[in-house]
């Protein structure tokens, strides 16, 4: 397994710094062109800008905040202040597979640190780290926004509903063998890290209508409305007329 202790951008690796390709380097500044004319602000563009470098180099990278910083006009501080606060932002090399197994309430309840247990004890590895492959970084998840399917575990933020310790173990060694899994929701199947932050940089990849994007709980709610023929009250509209807004000050009409 691997672990990290990288921090801030003057705690990264050599490699980390070291420059960029002049071809890599060129297509970066016309992305990040596009991305920043976004914004009436350019500083503005620097959480898109940070999933763009994700793109690019896995994580992070040293070469990846002084690209921001100088795009944007602001000091490498700045940016990795930024970069160490999301932890969507990663500061050492993740895989190519995140999966994060929520351990918050509910699913912990109904199973998530049970889930974490196994699949940590099947990988060789705990929270934040890596297999030596450098196919999955496991991590534990404060809440995946999903409670209605509990436990819940995401692969690159694509939901996998109501697990088991064994079907996280399935969906991991699919994953490590290269083999195209599909997320319980969402699109047709688990993309890439790289290509998620290149996703979440702003530049869709026409998938986003891909798949179911809300299963029979979700809607639980709605279907017992419709079977029973409830609606919300209409809402009252102010009468626009009324009050004093009609009203003279003067006897000519005049306010």
């Amino acid at each position: 397994m691997s672990g990290h202790d990288a921090s801030g951008h003057l705690h990264v690796s050599p490699e980390s710094k070291a420059p960029y390709a002049a071809d890599v380097l060129e297509k970066l500044h016309a992305d990040a062109a596009e991305v920043v004319a976004r914004y009436p602000q350019k500083r503005s563009a620097l959480l898109p800008l940070l999933h763009l470098v994700q793109s690019v180099d896995g994580y992070v990278t040293g070469r990846g905040v002084t690209f921001c910083a100088e795009v944007l006009d602001l000091t490498e501080a700045e940016v990795s202040g930024v970069a160490t606060f999301y932890t969507q932002y990663k500061r050492h090399p993740n895989g190519e597979y995140t999966v994060g197994v929520c351990t918050n309430t509910l699913c912990a309840i109904m199973g998530g640190d049970l889930i974490f247990d196994r699949v940590s004890e099947h990988l060789g590895i705990g929270h934040d780290e890596t297999t030596d492959d450098g196919k999955i970084t496991l991590e534990r998840l404060e809440c995946n926004a999903a409670c209605d399917y509990a436990p819940v575990v995401m692969a690159n933020w694509e939901f996998f509903d109501n697990q088991t310790p064994e079907s996280t173990i399935g969906l991991v060694d699919d994953l490590r063998a290269g083999k195209d899994v599909a997320p319980t929701r969402g699109a047709a199947k688990v993309c890439s890290f790289k290509e998620v932050s290149r996703v979440l940089a702003g530049f869709h990849d026409g998938r986003g209508d891909e798949g179911v994007g809300a299963g029979p709980a979700s809607l639980l709610g709605l279907t017992i409305a419709n079977e029973n023929g409830w609606v919300a009250p209409a809402a009252k509209r102010a009468d626009r007329a009324s009050g004093s807004r009609g009203a003279s000050d003067g006897k000519d009409g005049t306010k």
